[in-house]
């Protein structure tokens, strides 16, 4: 959005950018608790999730999100409003594909990868320039390899319940191996999107921390299935890198 306006843009469509992820981030959720309820009341380190809300209550959630994303684009602009389709099934479907392919990993990136694209869209009304597609080609590695590090916790829950996941076909080791590749495409496309984008210094301060931040959390990982670990990888390392590229950012236009 920032690198879109070359700042901060209007106040009106900064606050339908908000709501429309709000939405859509809650009705993707909502659906995720719907769909694998079941699922998560048998692995037992998912068991407390389908507490969190009954079946019918996850599913109203799912509805709310989604009136509430189709609200904000519908604020925005006409493209926001066409692409609304494709942005739901992508934050809803991502959820069945453990049932279908060990590649779910990368619809999760996939999902997520449309966020830049959104906000792009939202403040420029097209999508005709490169930045936003190397930043959703960054955010889907991004989502890769850390989603495959969080799935090697429940490799051997996939196997005996018959669901799809990297970890659970190739092994814990592999997928790991496969999720510093991801991070190493991460990297590169987030570097470019620096250079193409014209960011300041701060940004590139920024950059450096991501990569302090990547080798920390492969260096978390690196020999076994630790939870604590695992836990600190996902949400405190990788909560850090979208703080550092936000701050980066946002720097480089104050």
């Amino acid at each position: 959005m920032m690198v879109a306006a070359r700042g901060i843009p209007s106040a009106g469509i900064f606050a339908w950018i908000i709501v429309a992820m709000v939405g859509a981030r809650t009705s993707a959720m909502g659906m995720n608790r719907y769909l694998d309820w079941e699922i998560d009341q048998k692995n037992p380190r998912t068991v407390i999730r389908s507490q969190l809300a009954t079946k019918r209550g996850a599913l109203l959630l799912t509805g709310f999100g989604f009136f509430l994303f189709l609200a904000a684009v519908s604020q925005l602009n006409s493209l926001c409003l066409i692409l609304s389709p494709v942005a739901l099934v992508l934050i809803w479907g991502y959820s069945w594909l453990k049932r279908i392919t060990v590649w779910c990993h990368l619809g999760l990136g996939f999902a997520l990868s449309i966020a830049p694209m959104g906000a792009w869209a939202a403040v420029r009304g097209g999508l005709g320039s490169w930045e936003p597609w190397l930043l959703a080609f960054a955010v889907l590695w991004w989502v890769f390899g850390f989603d495959l590090i969080y799935a090697t916790q429940d490799a051997e829950f996939d196997r005996k319940a018959g669901l799809y996941s990297i970890p659970a076909k190739f092994g814990v080791e592999r997928s790991l191996r496969i999720a510093r590749g991801a991070h190493g495409l991460t990297f590169l496309a987030l570097g470019i999107f620096g250079k193409v984008s014209g960011l300041g210094l701060s940004y590139w301060i920024a950059y450096g921390g991501v990569a302090v931040a990547l080798v920390y959390e492969h260096f978390l990982c690196r020999q076994s299935v630790d939870l604590g670990k695992i836990n600190r990888a996902f949400f405190l390392v990788n909560g850090l890198i979208g703080i550092l590229l936000f701050a980066g950012v946002a720097w480089s236009f104050i």
